[in-house]
């Protein structure tokens, strides 16, 4: 079993992992920090990141980096 991290904007996607087994938090959170391009300040070209309910999305860590 494997998982795909992916993000993905109006080109295309700009980064993508397989993961073996399931993704926790702290795995996303790396994905995050190493794989997606550098993001720009509000309103700026690759200035916003959408995430849904899921929990790995609620980390305190990933909260502190992209606020």
């Amino acid at each position: 079993r494997y998982s795909l991290v992916a993000a993905l904007g109006i080109e295309g996607y700009s980064a993508a992992r397989v993961v073996p087994g399931s993704v926790d938090s702290d795995e996303f959170f790396d994905f995050i920090v190493t794989d997606l391009p550098t993001m720009n300040p509000f309103p700026g070209d690759h200035s916003v990141i959408i995430m849904d309910n899921c929990a790995i999305h609620k980390s305190e860590a990933l909260k502190e980096l992209v606020e």
